[in-house]
């Protein structure tokens, strides 16, 4: 595959990089600053469920099970990424074994369910004034 693969780009301090239920085009690589990755709960206030730093992938979820976007990123300061497009991250992923594609597929389901009804209890908790510990 003779096509680009990776693209570089740079975000400031704040910049939304993707948003919630949109689908998903690329996954990205942090090659400098920092990326929080966050949730919305039902009554608006953001569930912040990591960061990611230097070296660190995120948006990934979306390339492999082709669902939207399961939270939103953004720059926590000025940040520059290396977007991987979703032609050849499908390029790669076809190349594997279809037993380790269905497996991770299978994965990739739990781990959304997990993550959502962890935001559910969190805002839950806060609601009820319960602190929440990360």
């Amino acid at each position: 595959m003779a096509s680009k693969v990776m693209d570089r780009q740079v975000f400031a301090a704040g910049q939304i990089i993707f948003r919630e239920g949109k689908p998903g085009g690329a996954a990205y690589v942090v090659q400098e600053g920092s990326v929080e990755i966050y949730k919305t709960s039902g009554s608006g206030e953001d569930v912040v469920l990591g960061h990611i730093e230097p070296g660190g992938l995120f948006g990934e979820l979306s390339l492999i099970d082709d669902a939207p976007r399961m939270a939103s990123a953004r720059a926590r300061d000025r940040t520059v990424v290396i977007a991987i497009s979703r032609r050849q991250f499908e390029y790669k992923l076809n190349e594997s074994d279809r037993f380790i594609r269905a497996i991770l597929r299978i994965l990739l389901s739990n781990y959304r369910q997990i993550t959502r009804r962890s935001v559910k209890l969190e805002a839950l908790l806060r609601k009820h004034g319960i602190p929440f510990e990360e």
